[in-house]
């Protein structure tokens, strides 16, 4: 009788231990830490938060790092604007013709074509038709249009500012104001930027002929 009590006993125990096993996680955990971590999931529910998602959009007027406001306007008059009023702040540079090449080739050069002719492959293939190129009569092409357009995007044409940053899209705009002066026959911007660069410097020169020749006249 006495070890019929034991051995019931005994099931009773490890039925009550083995009752509370978990096969999900083990029972026991020697650093917690390890095992669940004590910061919060992405998308997961806690009390914590408004509606128990820690989910949440970003704070108002917050701006994401690197991201560089831009002040002009979706809207025909914004494009005007800005072909009218902005400039690259990027030098133009072999460096950065080279980059704007090779991203013109990713995302520009399918429609455009590699010469800027509007004879891209798609255009060929007659998935888009009537797409002109940089060098029609009638077309007023600068830097700042090309930056507004690759931002916000035209016609059928999308907006490429999730795939490029900032800087990427002027370097487009360097190289497409590149194959524009190809097109028509005319120095690259980079021979025109240095031009400009040397006659800023020229014009940085102080004149020196009215003090050589009131240093004369004293001499005398």
């Amino acid at each position: 009788m006495k070890t019929l009590l034991n051995i019931a006993l005994l099931i009773a125990v490890s039925v009550s231990l083995t009752s509370c096993f978990n096969k999900k996680s083990p029972n026991y955990q020697y650093f917690p830490n390890m095992y669940v971590s004590p910061s919060y999931e992405t998308y997961g529910a806690y009390p914590i938060f408004p509606g128990e998602q820690s989910a949440m959009m970003p704070a108002e007027n917050s701006v994401p790092r690197g991201f560089v406001p831009y002040t002009y306007d979706d809207t025909p008059d914004g494009l005007l604007k800005a072909k009218a009023d902005l400039k690259s702040p990027y030098e133009v540079n072999e460096k950065n013709l080279a980059v704007g090449n090779q991203l013109y080739t990713i995302y520009c050069a399918v429609c455009h074509g590699d010469k800027g002719d509007g004879k891209g492959i798609l255009v060929q293939r007659e998935k888009f038709l009537g797409i002109p190129s940089y060098a029609d009569p009638g077309r007023t092409i600068n830097p700042g249009g090309i930056y507004h357009v690759s931002t916000y995007g035209l016609n059928a044409m999308g907006s490429y500012a999730s795939q490029t940053s900032e800087k990427e899209r002027w370097q487009i705009a360097m190289h497409v104001m590149d194959l524009k002066a190809s097109l028509l026959g005319e120095p690259g911007v980079l021979e025109t930027a240095g031009k400009a660069s040397a006659e800023e410097d020229a014009d940085k020169i102080p004149e020196t002929t009215g003090a050589n020749t009131a240093g004369e006249i004293q001499n005398k």
